[in-house]
């Protein structure tokens, strides 16, 4: 019969593992000085962008991210961290940095972006992407623009056109 710590932490890695596989993008946290009111305030800003905070000892953080591959990122694991498993990574970054300019205690250690390694600064540079109507009406905007021009120009025609008829019209009498 195996302790009920060993059940804990056999648990904490298996949810870990199933959220890296089912989401593949995350961001490690370092949370210390945060009070818990303010964990709390984190994890209810970070569930509207549909995210979940995970806190876990770093031992078993280590041995999860050497288990699925990503041993790079075990050298962020120091201290009192947690996960942040994204299912919608940007508007995530969004919620993380935001929090971290009005909580100094909550520092962006760096995650995975489907299967790239990311550091705090590009976390920096996700969170300040526009959202993505912006980005659609921006490359729709960028569609049109050719389009438009090419109309543009041979409206320009037509309209010298007009005003050629209408010098002709002024010059003949009555």
């Amino acid at each position: 019969m195996k302790k009920l710590g060993v059940l804990f932490k056999e648990a904490s890695e298996s949810r870990i593992k199933k959220n890296i596989k089912d989401t593949g993008s995350f961001f490690i946290v370092k949370y210390s000085g945060l009070s818990g009111p303010e964990l709390n305030q984190l994890r209810l800003s970070l569930r509207d962008s549909k995210s979940e905070l995970f806190v876990v000892k770093n031992t078993i953080a280590r041995r999860v991210l050497k288990d699925t591959g990503k041993d790079s990122l075990s050298k962020l694991v120091d201290g009192p961290c947690g996960f942040v498993f994204a299912s919608e990574p940007v508007g995530t970054s969004k919620v993380l940095f935001t929090f971290a300019k009005e909580h100094a205690d909550l520092k962006l250690e760096g995650g995975m972006l489907d299967a790239n390694v990311i550091d705090a600064a590009q976390i920096g540079v996700l969170a300040k992407l526009p959202s993505r109507e912006v980005l659609l009406g921006q490359a729709v905007g960028a569609l049109k623009s050719p389009i438009t021009g090419l109309v543009m120009v041979l409206k320009g025609n037509l309209r010298k056109l007009v005003y050629a008829l209408d010098a002709v019209r002024a010059k003949k009498p009555a």
